[in-house]
């Protein structure tokens, strides 16, 4: 029995080619709009062209790119290429590195363009009309919690839209409301399920959960085979990946097939232009190689964006366009690996925190949610790092061999040398949704 089924066969079985043409016709539409951008005119000035030069994936790649600096510095609503009487809605990025930066939404970016990207997203990862949903992600101007509400609608789920926190009640729902499918961190499911154990509910016998979409925070692969194996038997966590630039957790997930090898789909490469090009020199990388995700929207009316870099790093798969569901026009990557921004390199070795994840994953008696890197200086060239873990609570390995395993790990693995404190479980900060894993010690 075949494990693909697709939302619309007519775009998802198309080859690359009939994919670039798509893209292509888009293209010329885009430009021809952004014309009338004074905003946009003015960036493009800036590589020479104009927006209407874009008629090709050879023009697009001469376009000069775009980041959160070029649009802070026209705060409050950068780029806005609709009148405001048809903006619907705004969304904003987390501004964790800055002011948030605010996109628009006309009823056509909300009804119809998220709801085909979503609808696809979730068919792809093998949710049903008849599932239950658990939606577990944030609210307000974060993107999250809206696409998933905007797709379950459309798609015909049933949606309970619990958002992050209040861990007792989800308990209870999740037992007595019989969720099948459920979205968010993946970090706060694995707390539910520690949650679930000190109450005395084990959740592969108590839930009925089947598969889950988990983004927002990049997790290892053992993290993510460790959740599986504590939920019901056949549980499926499959990665989704997207960013409020583009319109929410619409670039990435993966199939069934994708799943195994610990990689997603580009799957909606008909709306958004995704290049993966290495970040010094913005050239194309090949397979097998990483680089950083730069995507251009193609019909999003109120805020597009062109070779916007979302500094997120992927691994380009080896096979990009065979993989065995048949979505032969839809680029494979592998999980995102960290951001370029978020890189540390420790005495010449570039560490990302995943790696640092993997080990906590792998090491018994660790926690595997609730670990930090603490440095010293804000430009992460270092000397050393710094690690904080957890023992898990009646774990017979003392804290210190815990800490002496991960320590041990981290330099026979990565190469470098770290100090690492275990505390007894509950001391370090738990993440409803994004975890910052990151911190700079304060002098």
């Amino acid at each position: 029995m075949s494990k693909t089924a697709y939302q619309h066969p007519e775009v998802e079985c198309l080859d690359r080619d009939a994919i670039l043409a798509i893209q292509k016709r888009k293209l010329a539409v885009l430009g021809g709009r952004l014309s009338t951008s004074p905003d946009w005119v003015a960036h493009f000035r800036s590589a020479g062209m104009s927006p209407a030069d874009m008629v090709t994936h050879d023009a697009l790649a001469a376009a000069p790119t775009l980041e959160k600096v070029n649009l802070r510095d026209l705060y409050p609503f950068p780029m806005l290429t609709n009148d405001m009487s048809t903006v619907r809605r705004f969304i904003a990025t987390s501004g964790t590195t800055g002011l948030p930066v605010m996109f628009g939404m006309t009823d056509r970016d909300l009804d119809h363009l998220l709801a085909y990207q979503m609808c696809r997203i979730l068919r792809a990862a093998g949710v049903e009309p008849s599932d239950r949903f658990y939606q577990g992600y944030g609210y307000g101007l974060w993107v999250g919690g809206l696409a998933l509400d905007v797709g379950l609608k459309a798609y015909g789920a049933t949606n309970f839209p619990l958002g992050p926190g209040r861990a007792e009640l989800a308990l209870a729902y999740l037992r007595d409301h019989g969720y099948t499918a459920c979205s968010m961190s993946p970090l706060w499911l694995m707390t539910l399920v520690t949650a679930a154990h000190e109450m005395g509910m084990d959740p592969r016998r108590d839930w009925k959960l089947r598969v889950g979409l988990f983004g927002g925070q990049s997790v290892s692969a053992a993290f993510r085979d460790q959740l599986e194996a504590a939920l019901p038997s056949g549980f499926v966590a499959h990665n989704i990946y997207g960013t409020t630039e583009a319109g929410g957790p619409v670039l990435g997930i993966s199939c069934p097939y994708s799943h195994d090898r610990d990689e997603m789909h580009l799957i909606n490469e008909d709306t958004i232009i995704t290049e993966i090009l290495d970040p010094a020199t913005m050239s194309p990388v090949g397979p097998g190689e990483v680089g950083e995700l730069v995507i251009t929207t193609l019909d999003r009316e109120a805020s597009p964006v062109v070779r916007w870099r979302t500094r997120d790093l992927v691994r380009l798969s080896d096979h990009p366009y065979d993989c065995p569901c048949g979505r032969k026009g839809m680029p494979l990557v592998g999980r995102i690996i960290g951001r370029s921004d978020d890189m540390l390199k420790v005495r010449g070795v570039i560490v990302f925190p995943t790696q640092i994840e993997d080990i906590i994953a792998n090491t018994e008696g660790a926690v595997k949610e609730a670990w930090h890197i603490v440095i010293d200086r804000e430009d992460k060239i270092l000397e050393e790092i710094n690690i904080e873990i957890e023992k898990t609570r009646g774990s017979n390995v003392p804290r210190e061999d815990v800490a002496h395993r991960v320590q041990h790990a981290v330099h026979s693995r990565i190469g470098i040398r770290a100090n690492v404190i275990c505390h007894e479980e509950g001391t370090l900060p738990r993440y409803e949704a994004k975890a910052v894993r990151v911190h700079v010690r304060k002098n």
